[in-house]
């Protein structure tokens, strides 16, 4: 009888595996790996990371304002210092040439991130792009005489933040009116404008979605990218429109 054959310690293989030393004595497991050889390299490396998180971020956090999950104060905090964030990134001529624009920076890490794109497109909480579904309506206005300004605040507005709205407008359209047609030159006063409108009332008005549409538009242009004379015109007209909207809610 044939005494049993004694079992391999491992699965017997046709090829054989020979080390290569040299290669084996220039590459340590210890070592860390560096992606880039340079200051210059790594300060890209690390923003781009950061837009990648701001984006992740961003979009756990339009999730969670959704559900309700989150205060409006904290979501539009958070959501206003990640939209700074992810444009101060992006100020860097390097950042910004090697991200392309969002949907090339989505494809090439393998991101969706739907409601962060949207965010990004408005760039704007979604508190202040629109306020009608995030606190009650106002109550109707009170006033002290006959066509005089509102005495204690239009609904649960006080009569400074009118003023500030009014003064928003006033300074938006004198800027169109000296030819400050730029991006980086109306954008944040647009933007001022129409959060100070939303602390006045979250009543929809005649124009309002316009300054809504020009925000996104604005969004879209690089920083120094200009108007043309019609589009200036248009918007001029269309602020125009907006100012005397919000003007009639108020009386």
């Amino acid at each position: 009888m044939l005494a049993p054959s004694r079992q391999q310690p491992y699965a017997p293989t046709p090829y054989s595996y020979m080390p290569n030393t040299s290669l084996s004595a220039t590459i340590s497991l210890d070592e860390e790996v560096k992606l880039s050889s340079t200051a210059a390299e790594r300060d890209l490396y690390d923003s781009l990371a950061e837009i990648y998180s701001i984006i992740i971020t961003l979009d756990g956090l339009e999730k969670a304002y959704i559900k309700d999950s989150i205060p409006e104060a904290e979501y539009t905090e958070i959501c206003s210092r990640l939209l700074k964030q992810y444009k101060s990134n992006l100020n860097d001529e390097n950042v910004a040439r090697e991200f392309v624009d969002l949907e090339t920076f989505k494809r090439e890490w393998n991101i969706e991130c739907p409601r962060a794109t949207e965010r990004l497109r408005v760039n704007l909480p979604a508190t202040i792009a629109d306020p009608s579904n995030s606190h009650p309506s106002t109550s109707t206005p009170q006033t002290s005489g006959l066509g005089s300004a509102p005495s204690v605040g239009f609904g649960g507005a006080s009569g400074s933040q009118i003023l500030l709205a009014t003064e928003n407008f006033i300074t938006f359209l004198d800027a169109l009116k000296l030819n400050m047609l730029s991006k980086d030159a109306l954008h944040p006063l647009l933007a001022e404008l129409i959060q100070s409108v939303n602390a006045v009332t979250d009543r929809d008005f005649e124009g309002r979605a316009k300054i809504i549409s020009w925000l996104i538009r604005l969004n879209g242009m690089r920083a120094q990218e200009e108007l043309g004379e019609g589009e200036a015109r248009e918007l001029m007209f269309e602020m125009e429109g907006a100012y005397k909207g919000f003007k009639r809610i108020l009386n």
